[in-house]
């Protein structure tokens, strides 16, 4: 029996088992027997059972590869995090399945929040399970995002294509089998991701960070996840050196170009003609200079001088990056950015960030600025032919595309995304939360960006502050705004694949 005769979603288990013996050596290291054992046990169980289903399900061709595939991207949001939280539940005893259920779904969709915000309530082992689960989860993204969502023309590559989501393009899936296509581009996908990840914990090390803080922000970084051990940059009493690293680092997120194997990339184009940088700088410079250039147009009653001044700057504009690229670290200067600004919150700025989000073909979550970028060319064109009606728009085929095709399906995805927060805000009313505290929850998990609970209201909200069904819709909220509605309506619309 060869391993790439197999489902997909079974190799995805057994790498599950397999991620587990990680904490269960890092417990074993630091003398703590019972979670090491529960993540021992845990993994030995997952493999056997893994093995089990294998067996039964060796050589299985599905009838439409097309439609296996988005069911088992579905699928692997629906089980896996419960796998995950099987050991996370044994070595925790004080909590329930449920919230382990939880917490590992937002770790494997990069989420990143967490119910467990009370400092020293988890130990390192479970801190550096979940940052791994988040690196796994940021890596799935990336292998489906070439391998499954590419060719079926979704996942924001149907801006650029010209043709219709869910429409095949070139027969690539339908030829190959997921035994030749997803080992082939996660072969060429995990050394670079890996790579980067190495040498950002590398960097972090030498800048004096300690090594679980030094992983878990290196994993964070590269998945998008966010996700911290115990403690944010925005708790240290002044700017870290490796917030600087960590800024350089999140052009992976903005970019597909930094990752070998993506998809539609022209290589051959300057970054300075790169849309989605030069969309991402213009947002990363403009938020910054509207909340610095408050100061003094707003004549805000607060006391600072020059190393104020460049403390609120810094602070702005690592952290406007953070959340575009829906990672959700705070910079150890946004309290002074905030104060410098005499805004009591910037949320509102940061959920605009965040829902408008990174580059397409990245871990990040939102909209994405390719959408972002074809909306606001047809709307510039739109403009200009209003002033000039006989006016021919430059930018070559390509550019017509994305003012053409492009924004129609941006629109439309746009649109899925408003009405998937309305929905989501609307059942959490329906739980009982307040307004606000709804709107902030139903962005956060939509976006994938858990981090922005903490700093979008006047008041920080907590996760940990939810009723059970309230976890369950945003559970949910989680994988939609992961996976897209588009993705998840074509897996709805067979037909579409066969036009």
């Amino acid at each position: 029996m060869r391993a790439g005769n197999v489902p997909f979603l079974v190799i995805l288990m057994a790498v599950a088992g397999l991620a587990m013996f990680l904490p269960a050596s890092h417990a074993l290291v630091l003398g703590d027997h019972a979670e090491a054992r529960a993540f021992l046990y845990s993994g030995v169980l997952l493999l056997m059972v893994t093995a089990l289903i294998a067996i039964a399900t060796a050589n299985h061709r599905p009838p439409n590869l097309a439609r296996s595939q988005l069911a088992g991207l579905l699928g692997a949001y629906a089980l896996l995090p419960l796998l995950f939280a099987v050991p996370f539940y044994l070595a925790l005893p004080d909590t329930t399945f449920g919230n382990a259920w939880f917490e590992m779904l937002s770790a494997f969709t990069t989420t990143g929040a967490s119910l467990y915000d009370r400092p020293g309530r988890l130990g390192q082992t479970l801190h550096l399970w979940r940052a791994l689960v988040g690196w796994l989860g940021g890596f799935f993204v990336l292998l489906n995002a070439v391998a499954v969502l590419a060719p079926l023309n979704l996942g924001g590559t149907e801006v650029v294509s010209g043709r219709p989501p869910g429409r095949l393009v070139g027969g690539w899936i339908e030829a190959a089998e997921p035994s030749e296509r997803l080992p082939r581009h996660a072969t060429a996908l995990f050394p670079a991701y890996g790579g980067l990840t190495l040498l950002l914990w590398g960097a972090l090390l030498t800048s004096g960070e300690p090594g679980l803080v030094a992983l878990s922000y290196a994993m964070g970084t590269l998945s998008t996840s966010g996700i911290a051990p115990g403690w944010d940059f925005a708790d240290a009493p002044m700017i870290r050196s490796g917030e600087a690293l960590v800024f350089v680092f999140f052009v992976v997120a903005i970019t597909r170009r930094m990752i070998p194997g993506a998809v539609l990339v022209d290589r051959s184009r300057p970054l300075r003609e790169d849309p989605e940088i030069v969309l991402a700088v213009m947002l990363m410079l403009s938020a910054p200079a509207m909340l610095i250039l408050r100061h003094w147009l707003g004549s805000v009653d607060y006391v600072g001088g020059v190393p104020q001044f460049l403390q609120a700057l810094w602070g702005s504009i690592f952290t406007t990056l953070s959340f575009m690229t829906t990672t959700g670290y705070v910079s150890g200067g946004w309290d002074v950015a905030r104060g410098w600004s005499g805004l009591g919150s910037s949320g509102l700025i940061l959920m605009g960030l965040a829902i408008i989000g990174g580059g397409v073909g990245t871990a990040a979550g939102g909209v994405t600025l390719l959408r972002v970028h074809a909306l606001f060319s047809h709307s510039r064109r739109e403009l200009e032919r209003i002033v000039h009606p006989s006016s021919v728009g430059g930018g070559g085929a390509a550019g017509r595309r994305i003012r053409g095709e492009g924004a129609y399906v941006a629109w439309i995805f746009f649109m899925l995304f408003a009405i998937s927060i309305a929905v989501t805000m609307l059942a959490l009313a329906l739980t009982g939360l307040d307004f606000e505290q709804a709107v902030i929850f139903s962005v956060a998990a939509l976006t994938t960006t858990g981090p922005l609970a903490a700093v979008a209201g006047e008041a920080p909200v907590f996760w940990s502050d939810l009723g059970g069904v309230q976890k369950v819709i945003l559970g949910f909220a989680m994988i939609l705004g992961r996976i897209e509605t588009l993705a998840i309506l074509a897996l709805f619309t067979p037909a579409a694949w066969w036009r």
